[in-house]
Order: structure tokens, then C-alpha cells, then sequence
């Protein structure tokens, strides 16, 4: 039968390993790509795949019978340094086939050490190590001939820098190279120069900051030149011409130096900007350099020289000031509105030396600039005016988390359109999104969104405000499956999985921060397994198996670790422990005293992790190592029953955490016990108000764990309370990201007395895959949505939820709403791929790719109308009324809302309504208004 080409039906999205496409750090990059098309059920039955190579070198595969397109095995002979290769891709399915898809284009990045001719170089001055002298200025003249065909740059630094041709940026890439374990990794950079050279003389300009590199890092006044003490630049130009010659413009002894106008620059403190010490020209041609300095080698191994896997830092968009405040101590502040990462951009025009001065912080306390929580970072940039017309300044080698920054001694009358706000992150593609028809839960996920894009700047981070800023290993352990689903980041996370493995410890231990920089390396449960649990997320979102491959000597490592520190008894309940941490009860001066006991913890995740490595070895094929894994994981679940469970199903610590993690970790063997278990985590909630009383460890889990055993509505529950500790509280505050503690800023207005407290941590915000997940009910069934789970868990005062997110093979949707008892739901399941819908009524549909409609008839609802005879649990079902109810009694009386809350929620039998206005005064004037409340509903 002969197959007719369909011409609705094509290939996209063809990309390389993680979309990058000019200097490939691999000789095999895998291929990806997707299918659309509008023909419902449709399944790829075969592909075939061309390159030609630069040199005219084509070769076809055969046509491969293969429903795979997501990182397929490079089918050619290896690239060489520097070869482009085009490559294209034709499918088959459903008896037609795809035309040709456009060409992709790559070229390998220097694939081998002795590709480098270049020497790292730097300036050669004395300095005090502990206070950095200002940001030199390198530069280089060359000459170029006629019949350029192409020229690529190829550059990194110790350092950061900022790296100019003819007096223009090479790229729009910031804080390049970026931060990685330096001693054993360190990026550089590949870039198309061609249009900024031209025929006869040309210069070459670097501007070199300290970053990470040997910049100030660590809390408690932290530590500087943790990598080394020498800023560095190593660049290689490389010009090839028409007739095939290669010109090579490299760093060596003859490149020059001098200092530039940045006097100070540091992530913590800021930038120090001087323009009267510009040196106009100095990146351009026919500069005179003269009076510039020679530079000196700078010792370094090129054997860590890798290529990037995921995307730079860039600008991504600009905020305007939303509004002019004048502080109490009469002090100006431009509020923008939203929490954010990156600095300001001005405009000013003044005399000649004249400083300006920008203050950043998040909030504002009594009135004023909040700087507490920013604790030793001074978060401060300062600009010297050259006193040349209208000049424009942007921080260099500096980032701030902030939205509020106050202006001091601004030259003229403030006009609010020369000041916005540039936000910056790693230029991750955006790929998830949720809706819902509660505006606060929509407040709330964009919360998370924008927490999300402040740290996730070249490593996951834990706060980008104060003088922290680390890759905390707990945080995105929590965090993963929202990260994955928000954004693509594959190539980001793979990166920074490399750190931690080169930065993992002879006997496994996994260190607290990722790259390690502190005195400690605070090995730790539920931090360390970040080592595990992350690889393992990135599979199961993106269905790479070769990131388990990279990481899975780690994953065995950081097992045996826990395993060397248990013995034979299995049960980790020694070392420091963090525990679950940011309890809410825990005091604000000891994060870690927790309910839940840090053995019950440590244990419960040392069996996750050998669980997953026994998984991981599975998907690689490795059936001893998954055996012997698969044995010890079921051996620590005995001992954390022997140890922590009784007979029952009573956990020790009787905590929601540790129910949630003995539920959700399969850490329970019998129903009778996983039944007491659910009992009791529901009795837990209701005992709490329905209000939070987890911690980093047991709020990515609770919900599920809720859910999993037929509490929907109590997981509801806990979505939807405004009280403090809660996820909406810091809505209702006017919280524009996630706080690090629930409750950051206390219901005064006033900032949480405790020494850590910032106000953009994404790790509470990890309920948002709940979201994704169950609210919406979009969730993968096999790794990379291969197959997609449909089952939304329709539930609470919600009418209408809705998730998107671009799969690996396209997108998919599921959007669902409820009218009285009536569920309608859509589905949108992406080409190649295929979804089990399962609805509420218990009914089950198998579908292949299109758009799919569904309805059903919803379980009798539980909510109550709403009377003076209402309880807790019934008000706490119509979130909206509750509010107003509590909003009436605080008008009433303000002293006594607490008490009126704490009546409610008591357990004496008939508390309801009616009775819980004891002992509020004038007690008849509020059941009056109550009343009429009521009546109004």
C-alpha cells in the first residue's frame, strides 16, 4: 500500500537535547520533535531522519518502524569541534506521511581540550583580597581581512563578564558564565560573531566582575574568593574565511588592561558606578591603550571547560513604577508593584559628580524601607553622574529581590517614566499554566510563578534577596514537579544535577547547598535526597532516562550514605537534621523544632530514595542493583514500622507530616493501618482548623496524602483558608510571591521577629503541582506524558479549574466545570500520545490525541445552607462566607475574632454560629448582624 503525504500533517518543534543548537557540548546530541495535526487517535508508526554535514556529507537513516520522537539517539557518525551538521525528519502514522520537516542546523561547540589555544588571562595588581578593587576592563586590536564566511567567539571567565565587539555586546546573555562548582565545572560559551566584525582594524572588549566566583557569599557576613582570588578572561575568536583559512584571535600576553567606572560590584551589596571614570571607545578600534596595563597568565585547567545545557540569564521584561511613596522619615520609595529579581534601568540628567543612591527590599515596615530580613546584604547600587545631558544606567554584575527601592538624593523633580524595574532569570520556556474560578488560588499560583522566576537565576536558590541566595538542595527537592510543569527545565536542572554530583562527598554525603560554598556541608534528610528525588521528577516530567544515566552513580552514592549512617537497625535517627522544617509552630528563632520527630523524617525518606534508585535501575536495565535496592528500600519501610508505627497505624509524633509521609512514601503495609492512618491524618486537619501545621518536608505531601485516601474535600479545605498559617494568608496580605515562612509578615503589618525570614521561597509554594495534578487533573501516567492521566478531583467551593501545559509531544489541556451537579469536562491530548480520563462518577475512557468532551453527574454535595446553627466544618465549605463572617466580627470587635475563631473551632458538641459570639462584647448587637448575614445568603 502506498502511503499518501498529508499535507495538515507536520513535523515541529525539532530540536537538539535541550533546544540548544549553536555549540553542542556532545558529539551525539539526541533529537526531538512533535507532530501536529487535526487528525483524532493519531500515532507515529515509523520515522526517518537526514543530515547533511558542512562539507556536503549527506546521509539518510532507513525508515525506522518507532512511535519514539522525544531524544532519539543521534543515528550518524559523531560530530567533530565545530561541525554543523542540517538535519530534517519525515514521519509516518495513521497510513500518511509528514512532508519533510524544516531544516535544524547545529554545530558542535570545542569538543576537546586541545581545541583551546587560548590562555585565561587577568589583570596584574595588588589588591586587597577582602575588598575588591573596581572591574577591570580588558581589550585586544586585530585586523580582519575581506571574505569573512563565519566567525565564532568562544568564551568564559573567572569571573563573571561582559564581552564586546567593535563596541557591541556579543549577545544579550547576562552574568555569563554563570555559577557552577568552578573547581571541576566551568561553562563557556559559544556565539555567532559574524555581523559584528568588519574589514580592516577591530578591537575585542571584556568588563570582568567578581559573581560568584570571588564575590561574597554565605550568610552570617559570609566568606569572599571561595573559588580563587584572581578575576580571569579566556576568549578565542575564531574567523574563517571564504577560501577556507582560519584566523585565530585569542587571549595572551598581548591583550591589555585597565580599570573601568564599576568601583564595586558584589551579588549581595551591589554596584558602586562612577561615569567619570568611563573610558568612551575603549571596546572599538582606535582606542589608544597606551597608558593600559599588560596582563598576566592566570593558572587554570582546561579540562573543565563544558558547554551549557540549559539557557542563559537574560532581561525579560520591564516593570513601570506604580507608585511614588514618601516614607514616614521622609524618605522617597518607588513601589512596582510586584516582588521581583533583577534592578533598575534609569534615566537622569545632573552636574558632574553628583551620586545617586537606590535602596532595594521587598516590603515596608511601620512605613519605611523593610532591610531587616536582607541581614548583611546591603542590596545597594549607587550611580555618579558624568554630568553629560541625559544619561542611562543598569547595573552590571548585581541583582536585587525587590519591589520596593528607595531613591535618594535624585537631582531634579522625580519624574516616575525615567525609573522601571528589569526582571531578570534563566530564559526558561514557559510551559504550564492553571486557572481556577477562586481569584485568590489564582493570586496564589501566580505567586508561585513569580518566586519561581526570582530563583531560578542560573541555580535554583532559595531566596534572592539577602545574603543567602544558595542552592539550597531541600527547596527544590520540594519543589521539582512544580518547577517541571511550570517551565521547561530539563537542561537547567541536568546542569545543576552535574554540580551536585561533583560536589558530593567521598562517602556519598550530598551537601546542604548546591554549588557547596558554605563551612558546613550539612548533610541531610529530605535535602540530600534531593539527589534522588530530582533526577528522578526530570524522567518522569521530561522522559529523559539519560539524566538517570548521568546522575545514577550520585543517586547510589547518597543511598549508601544514609545506609552508612543507619547500620543494620535502618532507622537515621542521629546527625543533625533539618527536619521539617519552618514548622509553623516552631519558634521564629529555631526553624527546626518541629513536631515531627527528624527520625521519623530522615527515615521515611531514606526509603524513598532507595526506592527510586531501585526504580531508576530498572528504567537502565541494571536488575542486580534494582534487586538490592528494591530489597533495602522494603527493609527500611520494616524498620520504620518496627520503630515508628504501632500495630494500629498510629505514627510517632502524631503529626500531619508524618502521616503524609507514611502515606505517600508506602511506609504503611496493611489497609487496616493505612485506614487508622487516614483517620487520623483527617482528624489532625479538622483539629487544626483546616489550617497549615506543616513544614518544607510535609506541605508538598499533605494534600496528596488527603486526597489519596478519599478526603478530597479536606484537602480543599486547606487550599482555601485565609487564616495565618496558610497558603492564601499572604494573598490577603498583598504577597505578590511566596513567602519563606507562613507567616513572614504578621497580621499587624509587621515583619516576622525571627533573624531568617524572606519574602520570595518557592519551597511552600510546591502544593501548586497539587493543583496541576488534581485540581485540574492533568498528570503524567508514563514518563515525558507519553501517557496522560485525566482525573480531576472536583471538590470545594471551585466551579471551574483549568491546566495547559506543552508536553514533550505537544500540548495538552483539561478543563473542567461544574454547574450545580453537573461536571463537564474537556481534553485536549496532544499527537503521539495517549490519556486514561477518569471522572469523578467513576467512570474510565482510554483516548488517543484531539479534543475530548465528557460529562457527568457529580456525587450529592455535603455543603450545608448556611444558618446560625453552622459549625466550623460547615463554614469552612464556603470559604467566601466564612471570610465576611469573620470580617463582621473584627468590625465588631477587633480584640475578639481570635476568640470567636477559637470557639468555632472547639469540639464541644452544638459550637456553632450562634454560640461562638460568648464573650465577644455587646454579644446581642453582633448575633443581630450575624443574623441578617445570614438571612442575606
Amino acid at each position: 500500500m502506498t502511503l499518501l503525504n498529508d499535507t495538515t500533517l507536520t513535523v515541529t518543534h525539532l530540536h537538539a537535547e535541550h533546544h540548544n543548537r549553536l555549540g553542542l557540548g556532545v558529539h551525539t546530541p539526541r533529537l526531538s520533535w512533535q507532530t501536529e495535526t487535526p487528525t483524532p487517535n493519531w500515532q507515529q508508526d515509523a520515522y526517518q531522519i537526514e543530515v547533511v554535514f558542512a562539507e556536503g556529507e549527506r546521509h539518510t537513516t532507513d525508515k525506522i518502524p518507532s512511535g519514539e520522537s522525544v531524544l532519539i539517539n543521534w543515528p550518524f557518525r559523531p560530530l567533530k569541534s565545530r561541525e554543523q551538521a542540517q538535519v530534517r525528519v519525515q514521519v509516518w502514522g495513521n497510513d500518511h506521511s509528514t512532508a519533510w520537516s524544516e531544516v535544524l542546523t547545529l554545530e558542535a561547540g570545542l569538543l576537546e581540550t586541545e581545541d583551546w589555544t587560548a590562555q585565561m588571562v587577568g589583570p596584574l595588581r595588588e589588591e586587597d583580597p577582602q575588598v575588591p578593587g573596581p572591574s577591570p576592563l580588558l581589550r585586544k586590536s586585530f585586523q580582519v581581512k575581506a571574505s569573512v564566511k563565519h566567525a565564532r567567539l568562544y568564551v568564559t571567565s573567572l569571573g563573571l563578564h561582559d564581552t564586546r565587539i567593535n563596541g557591541q555586546r556579543i549577545s544579550d546573555q547576562l552574568f555569563s558564565p554563570g555559577w557552577t562548582s568552578y573547581t571541576t565545572r566551568l561553562r563557556y560559551h559559544s556565539f555567532d560573531v559574524t555581523p559584528l566584525l568588519k574589514e580592516g582594524e577591530n578591537a575585542i572588549g571584556t568588563m570582568l566582575g567578581n559573581g560568584w566566583y570571588r564575590g561574597r557569599l554565605g550568610f552570617g557576613g559570609g566568606r569572599r574568593n571561595l573559588y580563587g582570588n584572581t578575576l580571569g578572561l579566556l576568549a578565542q575568536l575564531e574567523v574563517t574565511y571564504q577560501d577556507g583559512t582560519v584566523q585565530t584571535v585569542h587571549t595572551d600576553d598581548s591583550w591589555t588592561w585597565s580599570e573601568g567606572p564599576i568601583l564595586f560590584d558584589d551579588i549581595y551589596d551591589g554596584e558602586r558606578y562612577d561615569a567619570r571614570k568611563e573610558q568612551p571607545g575603549w571596546d572599538t578600534p582606535g582606542f589608544n591603550d597606551l597608558d593600559w596595563k599588560t596582563v598576566q597568565a592566570v593558572p587554570f585547567d582546561f579540562t573543565t571547560l563544558v558547554a551549557p545545557e540549559g539557557p542563559p540569564v537574560r532581561r525579560i521584561e520591564t516593570l513601570p513604577v506604580r507608585d511614588v511613596l514618601t516614607t514616614p522619615s521622609g524618605k522617597t520609595v518607588l513601589d512596582f508593584g510586584q516582588n521581583l529579581v533583577g534592578w533598575l534601568h534609569i534615566k537622569v540628567r545632573g552636574e558632574r559628580g553628583h551620586t545617586v543612591t537606590f535602596r532595594h527590599a521587598e516590603v515596608l515596615e511601620n512605613g519605611e524601607l523593610g532591610i531587616r530580613p536582607l541581614r548583611y546584604a546591603a542590596n545597594t547600587d549607587t550611580y555618579t553622574l558624568r554630568g553629560e545631558g541625559i544619561e542611562v544606567f543598569e547595573p552590571h554584575f548585581t541583582f536585587h529581590g525587590f519591589r520596593y527601592a528607595e531613591v535618594e538624593n535624585w537631582p531634579a523633580p522625580l519624574d516616575p517614566s525615567d525609573i522601571e524595574a528589569v526582571v531578570v532569570h534563566s530564559d526558561l520556556q514557559r510551559t504550564g499554566w492553571f486557572e481556577c474560578s477562586d481569584e485568590l488560588i489564582n493570586q496564589f499560583h501566580q505567586n508561585v510563578v513569580w518566586g519561581m522566576r526570582g530563583n531560578f537565576l542560573d541555580v535554583p536558590t532559595d531566596c534572592p534577596q539577602r545574603d543567602e541566595r544558595l542552592g539550597w538542595t531541600g527547596d527544590i527537592q520540594a519543589f521539582a514537579p512544580t518547577a517541571a510543569f511550570l517551565y521547561d527545565v530539563s537542561g537547567f536542572l541536568k546542569s545543576w544535577l552535574r554540580d551536585l554530583a561533583a560536589d558530593q562527598l567521598p562517602d556519598g554525603a550530598v551537601p546542604a547547598v548546591i554549588p557547596q560554598v558554605l563551612a558546613a556541608t550539612l548533610p541531610a534528610a529530605a535535602w540530600g535526597d534531593a539527589s534522588t528525588i530530582v533526577p528522578w521528577t526530570l524522567y518522569q516530567r521530561f522522559g529523559d532516562s539519560g539524566i538517570l544515566k548521568q546522575q545514577f552513580e550520585s543517586m547510589k552514592r547518597w543511598v549508601e550514605y544514609q545506609h552508612s549512617r543507619t547500620g543494620e537497625r535502618l532507622v537515621w535517627d542521629m546527625d543533625m537534621q533539618f527536619g521539617d522544617w519552618l514548622d509553623p509552630d516552631a519558634p521564629p528563632t529555631s526553624p527546626g523544632k518541629a513536631k515531627t520527630l527528624p527520625g521519623v523524617v530522615a527515615t521515611a525518606y531514606f526509603a524513598r530514595s532507595a526506592d527510586i534508585v531501585a526504580q531508576a535501575a530498572r528504567v537502565l536495565g541494571f536488575v542486580e542493583e534494582a534487586d538490592h535496592y528494591g530489597e533495602l528500600a522494603s527493609r527500611v519501610r520494616r524498620a520504620f514500622q518496627r520503630e515508628y508505627v504501632t500495630g494500629s497505624g498510629r505514627v510517632l509524633s502524631d503529626s500531619v507530616t508524618a502521616y503524609s509521609l507514611a502515606l505517600q512514601f508506602a511506609l504503611l503495609p496493611g489497609e487496616e493501618q493505612r485506614h487508622t492512618a487516614a483517620k487520623r491524618l483527617r482528624e489532625l486537619v479538622r483539629e487544626n482548623g483546616y489550617l497549615i501545621s506543616t513544614g518544607f518536608v510535609g506541605t508538598p505531601l499533605v494534600c496528596d496524602a488527603l486526597s489519596s485516601v478519599g478526603e478530597v474535600e479536606a484537602a480543599y479545605l486547606l487550599l482555601t483558608q485565609t487564616e495565618c498559617p496558610s497558603w492564601l494568608y499572604p494573598v490577603t496580605m498583598g504577597a505578590t510571591t511566596v513567602w519563606e515562612r507562613w507567616d513572614s509578615m504578621l497580621p499587624d503589618g509587621t515583619i516576622n521577629p525571627g533573624e531568617m525570614t524572606s519574602f520570595n521561597h518557592y519551597a511552600l509554594g510546591a502544593v501548586a503541582d497539587f493543583l496541576h495534578r488534581c485540581v485540574a487533573g492533568l498528570a503524567p501516567a508514563a514518563p515525558g506524558y507519553r501517557q496522560i492521566l485525566v482525573k480531576p478531583q472536583v471538590g470545594g467551593p471551585l466551579t471551574f479549574a483549568r491546566a495547559v501545559h506543552l508536553t514533550p509531544y505537544g500540548r495538552a489541556e483539561v478543563a473542567w466545570f461544574r454547574e450545580g451537579n453537573q461536571l463537564r469536562l474537556e481534553v485536549t491530548v496532544p499527537a503521539n500520545t495517549r490519556a486514561r480520563v477518569e471522572l469523578p462518577d467513576g467512570q474510565g475512557f482510554e483516548v488517543g490525541s484531539g479534543d475530548h468532551r465528557f460529562s457527568c453527574i457529580l456525587p450529592a454535595g455535603a455543603v450545608k445552607p448556611l444558618s446560625m446553627d453552622s459549625t466550623f466544618d460547615d463554614l469552612v465549605q464556603q470559604p467566601e462566607a466564612y471570610r465576611a463572617i469573620l470580617k463582621l466580627v473584627g468590625e465588631h470587635s477587633v480584640d475578639h475574632v481570635d476568640v470567636f475563631k477559637g470557639m468555632l473551632r472547639s469540639n464541644q458538641r452544638g459550637m456553632c454560629l450562634r454560640n461562638a459570639v460568648w464573650g465577644v462584647p455587646h454579644r446581642e448587637a453582633l448575633l443581630e448582624k450575624l443574623q441578617a448575614f445570614v438571612g442575606s445568603r
